[in-house]
């Protein structure tokens, strides 16, 4: 069943009105894979009333109000991506296609849709129920923090929404205890995963440098940050205050990750899979295209990439789904109109953390002084692949099902640290769960940008592009390895640009075509260095490269024909010119080690 999108929908199922009204940044896809969707879904299942608005014009009162207002609350979300990076590029350009709006023209989600919309309810509808923000915009804006686009420090979102509530995380159990507590009129001030304003401070909680402070000085934001990023395992996070102008937000810990049955009931229930009818007349969304014919496996990542919003979002626990739901889901994709024998990826965040986590972290949650995959795999985590071979093989069995793919990316360091079974999972993917090409994520060649970005070096890489191809010419097969692949991220020069290429050209037999500009998304700790200029853990200054000009320069060297891609000269005037000018940067206030996180 869609959730009602019309009046009509609303009249024919004989609500007079609805609980609770959602309203989202993109195209109504109704999937697994869509927030928005789950978060709608959840609530049905619960029995609560309710209608979603998608992409509303903020021009207009006949989109908002078309179904008056909820008994209990407006859920905003701006969309499965963030607004700004959904409708801007790398280098700040507008994008003209969108491929979470019908028809593919981007010309439907607002900049800052969280903030649009909420400006949009409070318009029309004075005196309302309370606006709860959710999604991924909101959980990275949820405290103060970096915004590239304005090139300055923001309050949090809900403060600048000026919404009652904002949910952070995945919110699938939190959204069901706000909507109990709200229509029963109890408090709903100590739910996790919530976020509120308040007159005063919450005594208990950690005090983080306020708004003012942060976004005066440097050293205090990267003080603010690095304390909210310590607080976000479930098990282990202190509650967080912060003052923003004349209020407090109160920033709860977080909710704690879904249980394995309780991922089997969010994917078990009732999704179309399908665009909702309303948008029809538009066009088709792009988006569904890979994930109608898609299955996820897990929630969660404990890479930690530094560039990557999964840990602050999504968690750095993974959550994995039964085999007896996965294996469901697949017969229910096999027997959908329109499938052609193939499942486009069997995965979630990457493919190769199914089925198994550190039991340490389960029992106390994840280590404040170390991490899991960085600088090498942990010898507690014990990974072991079995679990994900077992089900590709079972996958394979179901009747109609030609070939699942495994699309998602494999974490190549995590599959050589399985000695026992990482080499026949690799194996089984080459003969039969890859079409063509497998994705794999080194980011860059040289260690002082990868010490930057939280990757591990090349070793791991070599010895796995070497392994590929041995399997891959056993299985006779012709197939390649892709290369997800950055420039400009933070402590990256021309010089490191010019030695990625050479080394992708000596060592990967590439010529990269498709490079990725580093976006400093909110929340990350990238965009920590990026806005500060310095590494947090040896309070080196970085050389950060911020100019559209500079940025593009290099992504031209790695994509650049010809060696010395004709920039030669002015190429390496301007490394020896930034390489010298970032010396000169402003040095800010020390940091006592103390507070300083631990690797």
């Amino acid at each position: 069943m869609f959730i009602p999108a019309t009046p009509e929908e609303v009249r024919n199922l004989g609500w007079k009105q609805l609980d609770v009204i959602l309203i989202t940044g993109d195209s109504y896809l109704d999937s697994p894979y869509v927030g928005v969707s789950v978060i709608g879904q959840r609530l049905l299942a619960a029995g609560y009333r309710v209608g979603i608005i998608p992409q509303p014009n903020i021009d207009s009162k006949n989109d908002i109000a078309r179904f008056g207002e909820p008994g209990l609350f407006w859920g905003i979300t701006g969309g499965c991506i963030d607004s700004l990076v959904a409708n801007r590029t790398a280098s700040g350009k507008r994008r003209r296609k969108d491929d979470f709006t019908a028809g593919g023209i981007n010309n439907r989600r607002p900049d800052r849709a969280a903030i649009a919309y909420a400006n949009l309810i409070r318009r029309y509808f004075k005196e309302t129920k309370p606006l709860v923000l959710g999604g991924i915009e909101a959980s990275l804006r949820r405290i103060a923090h970096y915004d590239v686009w304005s090139n300055r420090v923001r309050r949090s979102v809900l403060i600048d929404a000026k919404a009652d509530y904002l949910l952070y995380g995945m919110a699938d159990n939190t959204v069901l205890e706000l909507a109990a507590r709200l229509r029963e009129g109890r408090d709903v001030s100590e739910l996790r995963g919530l976020c509120y304003a308040a007159a005063e401070r919450k005594s208990g909680f950690l005090n983080l440098p306020s708004w003012e402070e942060s976004a005066a000085d440097p050293a205090a934001f990267e003080k603010m940050f690095l304390a909210f990023y310590r607080n976000q395992d479930p098990r282990t996070a202190q509650g967080l205050c912060q003052k923003q102008d004349t209020r407090w937000l109160i920033h709860n810990p977080p909710a704690p990750p879904l249980t394995e049955a309780e991922m089997d009931a969010v994917h078990g229930m009732n999704f179309e899979r399908a665009v909702h009818p309303f948008h029809r007349r538009d066009g088709d969304v792009r988006a569904l295209e890979t994930i109608r014919f898609s299955i996820t496996t897990h929630r969660g990542c404990y890479g930690e990439c530094h560039f990557c919003a999964i840990a602050v979002h999504g968690g750095r626990q993974v959550s994995s789904r039964s085999e007896a739901s996965i294996l469901g889901e697949a017969k229910l994709l096999a027997s959908l109109p329109g499938f052609k024998g193939r499942i486009l990826d069997v995965g979630g965040p990457t493919a190769n953390m199914y089925g198994f986590e550190c039991q340490k972290k389960l029992d106390r949650g994840a280590c404040p002084d170390r991490r899991c995959l960085y600088p090498a795999v942990c010898e507690h985590l014990r990974p072991d692949h079995g679990r994900q071979l077992a089900l590709l093989r079972k996958i394979r069995e179901i009747p109609g099902i030609k070939q699942a793919i495994v699309a998602s990316g494999i974490r190549y360091d995590l599959l050589l640290a399985d000695r026992k079974r990482g080499v026949p999972y690799l194996r089984e993917v080459i003969r039969r769960h890859v079409s063509g090409q497998m994705k794999v994520a080194p980011e860059h060649s040289e260690e002082k940008v990868l010490r930057c970005m939280g990757k591990p070096g090349t070793s791991s890489l070599l010895a796995f592009r070497d392994l590929f191809r041995k399997l891959t010419a056993e299985a006779r097969k012709e197939q390649f390895l892709t290369y997800y692949l950055i420039a400009a991220h933070p402590g990256c020069t021309q010089a490191d640009m010019e030695a990625l290429r050479c080394f992708a050209t000596r060592e990967l037999a590439l010529h990269p075509e498709q490079v990725q500009l580093f976006t400093p998304v909110p929340s990350t700790i990238s965009t920590l260095m990026y806005h500060t200029g310095r590494n947090p853990w040896s309070g080196r200054r970085l050389f950060v490269e911020k100019t559209a000009a500079g940025r593009e320069l290099q992504k031209k060297i790695l994509v650049a024909k010809e060696s010395g891609f004709r920039y030669e000269n002015a190429g390496r005037k301007s490394i020896k010119r930034e390489e010298k000018s970032w010396e000169k940067t402003r040095t800010l206030k020390k940091i006592p080690r103390k507070n300083l996180p631990k690797r």
